[in-house]
């Protein structure tokens, strides 16, 4: 138990749990910017386009249903379809998350200072130290 204690203690696990947990928040964030603004806009520019009522039925509609022939009852009551509307909405969702982790990646790349990195030793020095750690051993 005291391994686990010591790896979760570690600053990089709670960095990452705190990022999972922002990152589901935002991710919520983006569906809602996706379904209830971007999307309806674009089915209005399109004519009243719903994205999310585009399927293809792949199966019957159980006997005895009365529902709506909506994607999301149909889908309820067990029928197979291809919900490539669905779809659709995901992949934007997907592009709009991409971009935004894009530019939020580059803004925090501007804003750390650029690490100065320590010029890396020639081989045949290092090759030569060894040497004469090799030899004040034998003596």
């Amino acid at each position: 138990m005291s391994g686990f204690r010591a790896f979760v203690a570690r600053g990089n696990v709670l960095d990452l749990a705190v990022a999972v947990i922002i990152g589901a928040a935002f991710g919520a964030i983006v569906t809602s910017l996706t379904e209830d603004v971007i999307m309806p806009v674009v089915g209005y520019v399109f004519g009243g386009l719903d994205f999310s009522n585009y399927f293809i039925r792949l199966g019957p509609v159980p006997a005895g249903y009365s529902g709506p022939a909506s994607y999301a009852a149909l889908k309820a009551a067990g029928v197979p379809m291809l919900g490539y509307g669905a779809f659709i909405t995901a992949a934007v969702n997907f592009l709009i998350l991409a971009f935004i982790i894009y530019t939020l990646v580059k803004w925090a790349a501007r804003l750390t200072p650029a690490r100065e990195e320590a010029p890396a030793a020639p081989a045949e020095e290092v090759m030569l130290l060894r040497d004469i750690r090799d030899e004040l051993r034998r003596r």
